[in-house]
């Protein structure tokens, strides 16, 4: 069975997205295009074998399906080869954090879990089920995923709301040998990281001359921070609601203790406003307004990713005044920082290989491959790719499936 990207709709549907039948059609002055497209869903499950006859249905099921069954049995390794489960991924969410929407709940995350599903499919080509689930206890939530696990080959989870959404992944990666992958904190850093890395090459510096700033402590920015040390950035500084994450405050959760640990080299205390002065890189994922006089006080030639949508924390037109390279989370500026770029190819590398696991190594060889596809094409405007660039998911699939083989995770 295959994930649609297509809405099933029948030809008798009117043009607003209303069937004949149903009474329901709207006046025109209504119409909402964004209704219209969502009416049935953004998804179905279609067959990818004939059932034509009595002999397709033998094959496809009783009898002909026992003997798949009775070999899978006998060798369990085998239903990667003979069921859909190497190629599908489980998006998992429990609707607290959907979009800009906050806790929004489980029914109405369904629209963004169908989109999900379906970007997986165009960009990556891997089928994707989405799982909003009725809880928000971690304990249920770990303990269903691990009951849902042996149908897919990996999970994404998608708009948890932190701090939970670290122990939720933790505990899951900790008991099932799939990948599991927290697209808000992993995508997001890892196309971010992309950007900042062509940002450097178009300045002529490497990433060990930066000094970054990141606003906001949650999913993202931990994620960010934890990103841009690996990738070996000069240091970076993580601010919340109450200034700059440092071992001197004695009011941060385990999390930012964490964050404390292995970021702030600087020793910077205070603001943001007092963090960003002097500073290379502005990195924003958590809404706000940013003052222009503390993007003025930035470092000349600084890099300014302002990624709160649909508000950037620096609207570009202040953030071109003073930065060399600015980046969004906006499809309408250029540099749009989307996850899209990153997760269908991840996924889609590591079920290539079979992969346990997505290790840090194959997070950074899919932002070094995200940021090669940009080549002598760079230029201020265009430090990251379009997410309908082919050469992307192509990239970044290759990159992740040799990176999972040269750190042992890969099972074929």
């Amino acid at each position: 069975m295959a994930a649609e990207i297509v809405n099933p709709r029948s030809d008798s549907e009117s043009q607003n997205g209303h069937t004949e039948q149903d009474g329901g059609a709207e006046p025109l002055e209504s119409f909402d295009p964004a209704f219209a497209l969502h009416r049935g869903g953004k998804m179905a499950v279609q067959a990818t074998v004939p059932l034509r006859d009595r002999d397709d249905l033998s094959l496809a099921y009783t009898p002909g399906v026992a003997k798949v069954c009775s070999a899978i049995a006998e060798q369990p390794e085998l239903v990667h080869d003979y069921t859909w489960k190497s190629s599908v991924v489980a998006v998992v969410t429990d609707g607290t954090a959907v979009l800009g929407l906050g806790d929004i709940g489980p029914e109405a995350s369904l629209p963004v879990m169908e989109g999900k599903a379906i970007l997986f499919k165009q960009f990556g080509g891997v089928d994707a089920v989405p799982l909003a689930l009725n809880t928000t206890d971690v304990d249920e939530i770990v303990e269903t995923v691990v009951r849902l696990a042996p149908s897919f080959g990996g999970v994404n989870l998608e708009d948890i709301s932190a701090p939970r959404c670290f122990e939720i992944e933790r505990r899951l990666q900790e008991r099932l040998d799939i990948p599991v992958f927290h697209d808000d904190q992993h995508g997001t850093a890892v196309v971010s990281l992309a950007a900042l890395r062509n940002a450097a090459r178009l300045s002529g510096r490497a990433l060990g001359d930066l000094r970054a700033v990141i606003s906001g402590a949650g999913a993202a920015g931990v994620a960010i921070a934890k990103m841009l040390v690996e990738a070996g950035i000069g240091d970076v500084a993580v601010t919340d609601r109450k200034g700059v994450v440092s071992r001197e405050r004695d009011d941060l959760t385990p999390i930012k203790r964490e964050v404390a640990a292995f970021t702030n080299k600087a020793g910077i205390s205070g603001s943001l406003e007092t963090a960003l002065a002097g500073a290379d890189v502005f990195i924003g994922v958590s809404g706000g307004t940013v003052p222009e006089s503390a993007v003025a006080s930035m470092a000349k030639g600084a890099f300014v990713f302002a990624m709160a949508n649909p508000d950037p924390e620096v609207h570009p037109e202040i953030a071109h005044k003073y930065a060399a390279v600015v980046a969004t989370g906006r499809s309408d500026f250029p540099n749009q920082i989307n996850n899209v770029l990153a997760f269908p190819g991840i996924f889609a590398g590591a079920l290539q290989v079979r992969a346990s696991r997505i290790t840090e190594g194959m997070k950074l060889a899919a932002a070094e491959a995200l940021a090669s596809v940009v080549g002598d094409d760079l230029s201020a405007d265009y430090v990251i790719p379009s997410p309908f660039d082919e050469r992307v998911a192509p990239a970044v699939t290759a990159a992740v499936a040799a990176a999972a083989r040269a750190e042992g995770v890969a099972r074929r």
